[in-house]
């Protein structure tokens, strides 16, 4: 067990933002709990219980024959008709199989004729699984009149509870990043590949990001943006295609066909990846001095 006494501050920050993304919302009770009493207590009354429905059960079986009979007359003597059908309980959704999934989010994505209609059709899908667990629909922000669009793989914590992308603490620093090079949130198109929250901001699968994959393409090829700036790992891998990591896929010009024109894309480090690691911040300053060279050129 990691005791915080032998932690320094900025490993003890670190492990509680760990925590924090994680969504952990409370680290002790308020009031001490004995686990172990309350765990005697659950055994002694699924014990009682038990012993309760064994006396029901011989106490029924005791019953004269003629008795049961009796009581169970009338019921077989109902209308299949007039009986209403049990409800269900906790039925499961019906699960969409993943090509069907892909093909209806096709169909919504093509059939949007802007961001807004994108939008409507986005809130309305319901053929992936990552919607039911999170809060809100992360939609793109910003103004895609500049020409320049950021995505990164998938809402946080704080942009589920906002349903912002880039929100809270990540956001902040994405802020001081654009900052950096004479940008602001509100002068890009923020986005990211997929719009729900993982539960516990674990990676997407790759067929949630199958599912996803015609969201983000559409909502770059309706923003047509001329320069496209990727973060973290998930992202570049999902545009680029391969294994390689961010530090090798990072900080290289490539040019991506959307949407029927050519986007000149460069990845970089995630937010994340540089409060995890404050040594990151260097190669992300590169990248972002690339991209500013090349934006403004």
């Amino acid at each position: 067990m990691i005791s915080a006494d032998t932690l320094s501050p900025g490993q003890l920050a670190a492990l509680l933002a760990f925590h924090a993304d994680a969504g952990v919302e409370w680290l002790m009770e308020e009031e001490p709990v004995d686990r172990f009493a309350e765990f005697e207590a659950m055994k002694a009354a699924r014990s009682d219980s038990r012993q309760q429905a064994d006396l029901r059960q011989q106490a029924s079986a005791s019953q004269p024959a003629a008795r049961t009979e009796a009581s169970t007359t009338p019921r077989q003597q109902a209308s299949p008709q007039t009986r209403a059908p049990a409800p269900a309980v906790n039925a499961p959704a019906v699960a969409i199989p993943d090509a069907q999934a892909v093909k209806e989010a096709q169909f919504a994505a093509e059939s949007a004729r802007s961001l807004a209609e994108l939008r409507v059709a986005m809130e309305g899908f319901v053929g992936c699984n990552l919607r039911n667990s999170a809060r809100n629909l992360v939609f793109a922000e910003g103004d895609p009149s500049n020409g320049v669009m950021i995505v990164g793989p998938m809402p946080y914590a704080d942009d589920d509870r906002d349903g912002q992308p880039f929100s809270g603490r990540l956001g902040d620093m994405l802020n001081r990043m654009l900052a950096g090079i004479g940008l602001s949130r509100e002068s890009v198109l923020l986005s990211n590949v997929v719009p729900w929250r993982p539960p516990g901001n674990r990676v997407p699968t790759a067929r949630e990001a199958d599912i996803c994959r015609p969201f983000i393409e559409r909502q770059i090829a309706l923003a047509e943006p001329k320069h496209l700036l990727l973060l973290g790992n998930f992202t570049a891998r999902f545009f680029f295609g391969g294994t390689d990591t961010i530090h090798q896929l990072r900080g290289e010009w490539r040019d991506l066909q959307m949407g029927g024109h050519t986007v000149q894309t460069l990845a970089t480090l995630h937010p994340q990846d540089l409060v995890s690691a404050p040594i990151n911040k260097r190669f992300a300053w590169q990248d972002m001095l690339a991209f500013k060279a090349r934006i403004n050129g």
